[in-house]
């Protein structure tokens, strides 16, 4: 019980000190389940890569297919590795390029709302940019503005659902009309509707040339198609993970360059440098390493997955330990990422450090941002080439001023989200290069 509290009231600062104090493996009771804490790159790689035909997802996703049901990051088996193959078809380099001038001319209209000298809240505004980009991508035109600003809503009920409520801690059921349920039912509600009535345009014969086109047109090797109920459950996952995590990634850099003007002067003379003026492509992104750079330093102090979870469908041994099954293995990203043996100064906002010669020092899963093995998130490429194209837009145009007195304080749900209302800043105009 002593664990499950201090998990349930502070998990990073308990992760850290517990691995801290005992090592890389650590065996504990947490929520009556035995947990197995792992912290060494290679023993990572071990539960991610070389074992991974004896694991499945923890028990945790149970909470979160309330909500995504049988999608690619909540299945499991057959089911998964059929979805796997099929959405792969959405996710390969030459579809993935194609994405990055929807991308760019979305998010070019959103920046555009912006005014020099505002204030705004940090978070709000890269999500609500970002989930502008990713209905693009998904839904192109199929879907209407008001439709975009409903769904954000709904996403952000369902984000606070995670973010360490009693009903998701403890799997209060859905039925229980507790205010927090009502609410995320409702918020489910709202999402199917909307997604739905969008799969039933496209049945109906509407062409579309987007990411949604392309899971409605996947098949597998007998013909057979994806039914509206796992097409609903594919759109769920990629609006939650697409929009949150690059919201939370661009966020969180620009709060750090806001700390670190002279790191913010060496990003912005690449991008000026690159663009001249004109709007990024994805053709760009090749010749922006210290944008990247600048993102995976953001990546590794604030990762938007903060740790990974598999149980152990067998027993196995790990460290001269036997690992029954059923056991939770958690590798968290938080710590691993924070570890002075990898990341010397672990505490500070270094980009350089994943300069080609340096990164090679990095052992390989001390730094997973994305998860790994069979596994890895099928949209990292993406996504990096999201967050590329959107921090240069933004870094092109803008710098953001913290206002006095404001803190990053950190809220750990299923992504690592900021605590509060999130930050305030001031947006500053950059003058034309």
């Amino acid at each position: 019980m002593r664990n499950t509290l201090r998990f349930a009231s502070n998990p990073l600062s308990w992760l850290r000190a517990t691995a801290d104090e005992y090592g890389d493996v650590v065996s504990m009771q947490v929520l009556g389940r035995p947990w197995i804490l792992v912290s060494h790159p290679d023993d990572i790689e071990r539960v991610l890569v070389k074992e991974a035909r004896i694991m499945k997802r923890d028990d945790g996703i149970e909470i979160i297919r309330r909500v995504l049901g049988q999608g690619l990051l909540t299945s499991e088996g057959d089911l998964w590795k059929r979805q796997r193959k099929l959405m792969s078809q959405a996710f390969s380099p030459k579809r993935i390029q194609e994405y990055g001038a929807a991308m760019v001319r979305v998010a070019d209209e959103s920046l555009a709302e912006l005014r020099s000298g505002e204030v705004a809240n940090l978070h709000q505004e890269m999500a609500r940019t970002t989930m502008k980009v990713v209905a693009e991508a998904l839904f192109g035109a199929s879907m209407q503005a008001r439709e975009v600003e409903t769904v954000g809503s709904a996403l952000e009920v369902v984000n606070e659902f995670f973010s360490g409520s009693v009903e998701a801690l403890m799997r209060v059921p859905k039925w229980l009309p507790t205010p927090r349920n009502i609410r995320v039912n409702r918020a489910v509600a709202t999402l199917d509707r909307v997604v739905y009535d969008i799969l039933a345009r496209r049945r109906a014969g509407e062409k579309r040339d987007d990411l949604l086109g392309t899971l409605v047109a996947a098949q597998d090797d007998d013909g057979t198609r994806m039914s509206d109920g796992q097409l609903r459950d594919e759109v769920m996952t990629l609006f939650l993970a697409g929009h949150e995590t690059t919201s939370l990634a661009l966020s969180h850099a620009l709060y750090l360059l806001s700390k670190h003007p002279a790191i913010e002067q060496k990003l912005h003379e690449e991008i000026a440098s690159v663009l001249r003026g004109r709007l990024p492509t994805a053709e760009d992104v090749r010749s922006l390493p210290f944008t990247d750079c600048v993102l995976k330093e953001t990546m590794r102090l604030y990762p938007p997955a903060w740790a990974t979870g598999r149980e152990t469908t067998e027993p196995f041994e790990l460290r001269g330990r036997k690992i029954p099954m059923g056991a939770q293995l958690v590798a968290s990203q938080w710590i691993v990422h924070r570890d002075a043996r990898w990341f010397p100064n672990p505490e500070g906002f270094d980009p350089d450090r994943w300069s080609p010669d340096r990164a090679k020092a990095v052992p390989r899963y001390a730094y997973f941002p994305f998860g790994g093995g069979p596994r890895v998130c099928i949209g990292n490429h993406f996504a990096m080439m999201e967050a590329t194209l959107l921090l240069a837009l933004i870094v092109q145009r803008f710098r953001v001023e913290l206002l006095a007195g404001e803190r990053l304080e950190l809220k750990p749900a299923v992504t690592l989200r900021q605590k509060g209302p999130g930050l305030r800043v001031r947006i500053v105009a950059r003058a034309p290069s």
